[in-house]
């Protein structure tokens, strides 16, 4: 399999040349220029922050700044005042005034990521952004004028979490006026070899290792994977085949363990991402990490916030 010359659609570290990811970068190219808010939906990995980094890099606040936050990665209390700043003694260890997010972006774009695991009680105070464009800062009595745009992002639906009383439909609407799918990577098939490649070359010219080709098992195998942590667990696993491997070409032995053991099923129907799998390859992951979340995370390729809530989820 030679490294081939693709026609490929690169839009801000985007890659593909797949027809729906292609119709969402049409979408992201035209409503950048707008105030739009936008919500980007899709799985752990599929590229959701790259997106809003292109959003802003092609507005008009291109050169304010871009800040971002993931709703699941705090408590509810620090969230708060990540997002809204606190005032002096606003609570014990509140030394001094904190500039939140959204005075630090002030101009500019604030991205929201994992957006439904945002509290009630913030999720009300997020609305009053979005209609006044103002705020009160945790334990202060003014309310700040802020102007930023947010971007949002979820791997859930928003509406049927709105259905079941977890998110405000309010909200939602204020969200979700332009809504951005992004598919998996194992619906988009064309794109795996292409984000090899990419990923390939990038490697190649740090000039440790110089790969040429892969193996036609190794491509097929590839090829026939799932994917469960879409492109950043692609990223994974040229890293790790830099990493172990040595020569031009790019064989099985240089993939990680879990495509050696299982005969890639078509992508299709594999569904390693439902509840009972998805503690499994948690618990495997950790084993195989001896505990460090960090690498636990990246063999299961999801970023350390999803698999420190996942894991909590599961009760592992």
């Amino acid at each position: 399999q030679q490294a081939g010359d693709y026609a490929e659609e690169s839009f801000h570290g985007i890659l593909s040349r797949d027809p729906v990811m292609l119709e969402a970068i049409k979408i992201i190219r035209n409503v950048a220029e707008t105030e739009a808010t936008v919500l980007i939906r899709g799985e752990s990995g599929t590229g959701k922050e790259l997106v809003a980094q292109a959003l802003h890099r092609e507005s008009s606040r291109r050169d304010k700044p871009f800040l971002a936050i993931n709703c699941a990665a705090l408590t509810p209390s620090l969230l708060e005042s990540e997002l809204f700043g606190h005032v002096k003694g606003a609570f014990t260890g509140a030394v001094r005034n904190h500039a939140g997010l959204f005075q630090r972006a002030d101009g500019g774009t604030l991205f929201l990521d994992e957006v439904a695991e945002l509290p009630l009680e913030l999720q009300a105070k997020l609305l009053r952004v979005l209609q006044e464009q103002s705020f009160i800062p945790v334990g202060g009595d003014a309310a700040l004028k802020v102007d930023v745009r947010i971007i949002a992002a979820t791997h859930r639906s928003l509406r049927e979490e709105a259905k079941i009383g977890r998110f405000r439909e309010d909200l939602m609407y204020r969200l979700r006026v332009v809504p951005v799918f992004l598919p998996p990577l194992r619906e988009r098939r064309q794109d795996i070899k292409l984000l090899l490649w990419h990923n390939i070359r990038r490697h190649n010219a740090l000039g440790r290792r110089h790969v040429e080709q892969i193996t036609p098992e190794a491509m097929r195998r590839l090829l026939d994977y799932a994917w469960p942590g879409n492109v950043r667990e692609l990223k994974n696993v040229v890293e790790y085949a830099f990493a172990v491997g040595r020569g031009s070409e790019l064989t099985m032995d240089d993939l990680p363990p879990e495509f050696r053991e299982t005969v890639g099923a078509p992508a299709a129907n594999v569904h390693r991402l439902q509840s009972g799998d998805e503690a499994e390859r948690i618990r495997e992951a950790l084993a195989a990490a001896n505990g460090h979340l960090e690498t636990a995370a990246k063999l299961t390729g999801m970023s350390r916030a999803t698999f420190w809530r996942k894991r909590k989820k599961h009760g592992l």
